[in-house]
């Protein structure tokens, strides 16, 4: 990073600045390409409009979603709590997981 751009006076927050930049890029098309699938569906018939937004999950359907959501915010909770150096960060939570699926 230039010195330049060098807003934070920290290269690690600068990093940090950088990377949620790129994942809100990345959610952003993501977002854009589902709106883009769903009015394709509308157009051919496959779906009504506000179908989508007014659809209830079964019960299973929920629980998937649940789970899905769990793991994700656990993920990020690994990451925000995460231990060791920053060499390796993780290296523990790592270590861990492959012992439990060794």
């Amino acid at each position: 990073m230039s010195e330049e751009f060098n807003y934070f006076r920290d290269r690690n927050i600068g990093k940090l600045f950088d990377l949620v930049l790129q994942v809100s890029n990345e959610l952003h098309v993501t977002h854009q390409r589902l709106h883009a699938m769903e009015a394709l569906l509308v157009r051919h018939g496959v779906l009504s409009a506000g179908e989508l937004s007014a659809l209830e999950p079964t019960e299973e359907e929920q629980r998937i979603l649940d789970e899905q959501r769990d793991r994700v915010i656990a993920r990020l909770m690994r990451i925000v709590t995460e231990s060791g150096p920053a060499e390796h960060p993780l290296r523990d939570q790592w270590e861990s997981t492959l012992q439990k699926t060794g």
